[in-house]
């Protein structure tokens, strides 16, 4: 075996590569910590609005586990008081009707008034969840906000919001017992990823800079 020291020396471009995949391994775990922590924790605060996140919607009409749960936490926050309407945002997927319109369904049997759901039917990303929405928010002189979503979804939910200029709380829906703890993690890294991929969401800040 040759000595450490009279082996060839990487070139500039491997070690090049080699940097950028640590910098990018260690950015991607930091940042799942990071999504992981974020979204385990309740924020929740007094606000204009519950905002709902949709999720997937199976065939038939029938709700995903992940769209019962958000509904049901923000039907929780609802009769808690914690504001006076919901605005349920998510457009139609793979699978008629809308996810909006499947969580009006959810919350109306959750004991929550047709007249207080807004639904916003448009969006089909998380980027279009905060566009959209603010923009119905803002019609009705709505700027602080509790977002309802996963809990690994929460941080970049969160960021996508405030970029649209509202003050911003989030709300994790359960996932015990719909979310293996591999699948938690896959989603986990995956926001990670997204994050990494879109930086300019990393530095969102609430109105005012707090």
């Amino acid at each position: 075996m040759r000595p450490l020291a009279l082996l060839p020396r990487p070139g500039r471009a491997r070690r090049a590569v080699l940097l950028c995949a640590g910098v990018l391994t260690g950015g991607v775990f930091g940042l799942a910590f990071w999504v992981d922590r974020f979204g385990r924790r309740e924020r929740v605060t007094d606000a204009d609005a519950l905002v709902v996140l949709g999720a997937r919607v199976l065939p038939g009409g029938v709700p995903s586990g992940a769209l019962v749960a958000r509904v049901e936490q923000a039907a929780a926050l609802y009769h808690r008081g914690v504001a006076p309407w919901l605005l349920l945002s998510g457009g139609v997927g793979a699978h008629p009707p809308s996810e909006a319109r499947v969580m009006l369904q959810l919350a109306v049997a959750a004991g929550v008034p047709a007249s207080a759901c807004v639904l916003e039917e448009d969006s089909h990303s998380t980027e279009d969840n905060a566009r959209f929405s603010a923009r119905l928010l803002r019609e009705r002189g709505a700027r602080r906000v509790v977002v309802v979503s996963d809990p690994y979804h929460l941080l970049r939910a969160r960021q996508g919001f405030r970029r649209q200029g509202l003050e911003v709380a989030t709300s994790p829906a359960s996932i015990a017992g719909r979310m293996r703890a591999v699948d938690r993690a896959y989603w986990t890294v995956r926001e990670a990823f997204a994050l990494l991929l879109h930086p300019r969401l990393l530095w969102a800040r609430a109105p005012g800079g707090r």
